[in-house]
C-alpha cells in the first residue's frame, strides 16, 4: 500500500516538473512567439478569463559574499493571468513587464498543456521556445568568453 502512494506521489511530482518547466519556458517565450502559435489552431478552445491580465512588481531576491546571503535586489514589473478553458481546465501564466495580453496567452497555453489531446501541440512550441532561448544564452556566453581574462602567476627571479 504504501508503495502505490509512492509511486502516485512520484507520478504526481513528475507531472508537476512538466508543468513547471513548460510553464517558465511560456514565460521566456516572446508575444509574437505565442500569438503565431494561437493563429495556427485551427480548432481554437473558448477562454474565459478568471483573473486579469493583472500588472504589478515582484521583489527581485540576490545572493551576496562566500555564505550566498540573501538580499533584495528591487522590483520588477510583472504581469499575470488566469483562464479556464471550456472544459474546466484553468491555466496560469506570469511574464515580466506590463505585456497582459502575453500572460493570458501564455495562461492559455498552460491550460492546454495540460490536456493529453492537446499537449504535443503545446509541446512542439515550448521545443521552439527551448531552441531560441539555448541559441541566446549560447551567443550571449560567447560574446562573454570574448571578453575573459586569464590571470596566472609568474615567478620572478630565484626565490
Amino acid at each position: 500500500m504504501a508503495s502505490l502512494q509512492k509511486s502516485a506521489e512520484a507520478a504526481t511530482k513528475s507531472a508537476g516538473g512538466e508543468r513547471q518547466r513548460a510553464m517558465g519556458l511560456l514565460a521566456k517565450a516572446s508575444r509574437a512567439e505565442l500569438q503565431a502559435a494561437w493563429d495556427a489552431f485551427d480548432e481554437k478552445p473558448a477562454v474565459q478569463p478568471v483573473r486579469g491580465p493583472e500588472t504589478g512588481l515582484v521583489m527581485v531576491r540576490g545572493r551576496i559574499g562566500g555564505g550566498g546571503a540573501p538580499f533584495n535586489l528591487g522590483e520588477a514589473t510583472a504581469s499575470r493571468a488566469s483562464i479556464r478553458l471550456d472544459d474546466g481546465t484553468v491555466g496560469h501564466g506570469q511574464a515580466l513587464g506590463t505585456d497582459g495580453a502575453k500572460a493570458r496567452l501564455a495562461a492559455t497555453f498552460d491550460a492546454l498543456f495540460q490536456q493529453p489531446a492537446r499537449k504535443a501541440e503545446v509541446e512542439t512550441l515550448l521545443e521552439t521556445i527551448a531552441a531560441r532561448v539555448a541559441k541566446e544564452d549560447a551567443e550571449k556566453a560567447r560574446q562573454t568568453a570574448a571578453t575573459r581574462v586569464d590571470f596566472f602567476t609568474m615567478v620572478r627571479g630565484e626565490d
